[in-house]
């Protein structure tokens, strides 16, 4: 395929010799190849001449294509033996879209480079039409020109439509040329866009108007668009936080080890959310109920916290060191939930408290039953130090003493002696208690 373009008095052009028979094969493997197609069809007034175009195309009987700014050329033969010039016209942009079309290629570093290297990148061509840039034809924009003397889309210039595709898939730089610009004009003025962009500094203070996107062609684009592509595996662990080391002393209301280990935080929940939107078995699964200010301050202060951020996580929170760090427990426990169960003491309802009792009759025999003392929700083993907490959704949540302090001892259960077991195994840090 020639990438040579020669100067006419009409600008530069492409010729592209004669394509084989495409028997048994698409004739528009891109999205973009796809696209040109269905403007064929939404442009001609007759089916049966899309159809017989594609048999004529099929069949390689379209010959060399000439491309060339505004216009596309090719002659036709018939199965019978005549031939006929079609030409199909398409809108050139203006200098303005061109111009606007330039900057979008040189604000990011990887379409410029794709482009200085002689490939056109797909994102580009859907950035462009997302700003109203279409190089794409929409309805109507394919303009039939054929000697066969047919005013609408016929067999022949439907047979180059077809044709123009395929030349499409393995060359998208034919659509600059359509619209107005040749690949080795449009790669200059690039060069020296982005030249002029590097060496000409912007002025501090000035405002940037965007021009903006008429939401009509938008929404008119969103059916060339291609699919969005697949999810993304999930990281093995969240990302570091980026550094805030300004070289600078801070201002005294930023505390930049607190801003980073907030940013690490961050990073970890985000990474979380992630796994357990994405299906990962192995995600924290969490009540994701928006937390309050009081259940935040505990989410925080579970990590590595820095010494002056553990301090003023603690005073923040009204539970002093280590009242927040029993409520760390809790949270690694259990989230949102076990905060309740550590925090709040209630009256359980009648209901709730016959099945709790029918539960702890049923875990035990009757000369195995521990001795309880019932205070609310609470069911304490005084001779072992240990307590049951019923939770409202039905489990129970083993607690130890640890000096004057009741500390979780472990996960819930549904069933009582399960979780009392827990508690009589597990200190709170989750070592065996025999030899502690």
């Amino acid at each position: 395929m020639s990438r040579y373009e020669p100067e006419h008095e009409g600008g530069p052009e492409r010729t592209f010799a004669a394509l084989p028979p495409a028997r048994g094969k698409a004739f528009a493997r891109t999205w973009w190849g796809r696209a040109w197609l269905a403007a064929l069809e939404d442009a001609a007034l007759e089916a049966t001449a899309v159809k017989a175009g594609r048999r004529l195309a099929r069949a390689g009987e379209v010959g060399a294509v000439t491309v060339r700014p505004g216009r596309v050329t090719a002659v036709v033969r018939e199965p019978k033996g005549g031939a006929h010039r079609a030409d199909v016209l398409v809108p050139e942009l203006s200098e303005r879209e061109w111009a606007r079309f330039e900057d979008l290629a040189v604000e990011q570093a990887g379409h410029l480079a794709a482009l200085l290297d002689g490939d056109l990148p797909s994102h580009l061509i859907e950035d462009a039409a997302i700003r109203g840039i279409d190089l794409l034809p929409g309805l109507g924009e394919l303009e039939p020109e054929c000697d066969c003397g047919a005013w609408d889309h016929c067999g022949h210039t439907a047979a180059l439509c077809h044709q123009v595709a395929r030349l499409l898939d393995e060359d998208p730089f034919v659509l600059l040329l359509m619209r107005g610009r040749g690949e080795s004009t449009f790669l200059r003025e690039l060069h020296q866009r982005s030249t002029s962009a590097a060496d000409e500094p912007s002025e501090p203070g000035e405002p940037y108007e965007a021009e903006g996107v008429d939401a009509a062609e938008a929404w008119a684009a969103a059916d060339i668009l291609p699919g969005l592509p697949a999810l993304p595996d999930v990281p093995e662990e969240a990302g570091e936080p980026p550094s805030y080391d300004a070289g600078t002393a801070p201002t005294p209301a930023v505390d930049p080890a607190a801003l980073r280990y907030l940013a690490g935080k961050s990073a970890q929940e985000a990474h979380r959310l992630l796994a357990q939107a994405l299906g990962d078995r192995g995600a924290e699964k969490r009540d994701e109920r928006t937390l309050t200010a009081a259940e935040d301050v505990v989410r925080l202060a579970d990590g590595a916290v820095p010494g002056a951020v553990a301090e003023r996580l603690a005073e923040g929170s009204g539970r002093g060191r280590e009242g927040l760090a029993t409520a760390v427990l809790a949270w690694r426990l259990g989230g949102p939930a076990a905060l309740t169960v550590l925090d709040e003491e209630w009256q359980v309802e009648v209901r709730a408290l016959a099945r709790a009792r029918a539960a702890l009759d049923a875990a035990w025999e009757a000369d195995e039953r521990p001795s309880f003392r019932r205070s609310g929700n609470r069911w304490a083993v005084p001779d072992e130090g240990l307590e049951l907490r019923l939770g409202p959704d039905g489990r129970w949540w083993p607690y130890r003493a640890e000096e004057e302090r009741r500390l979780p001892a472990g996960a819930p259960d549904r069933n009582p002696a399960t979780a009392l077991a827990t508690g009589r195994l597990t200190t709170p840090e989750g070592r065996t208690s025999r030899g502690v």
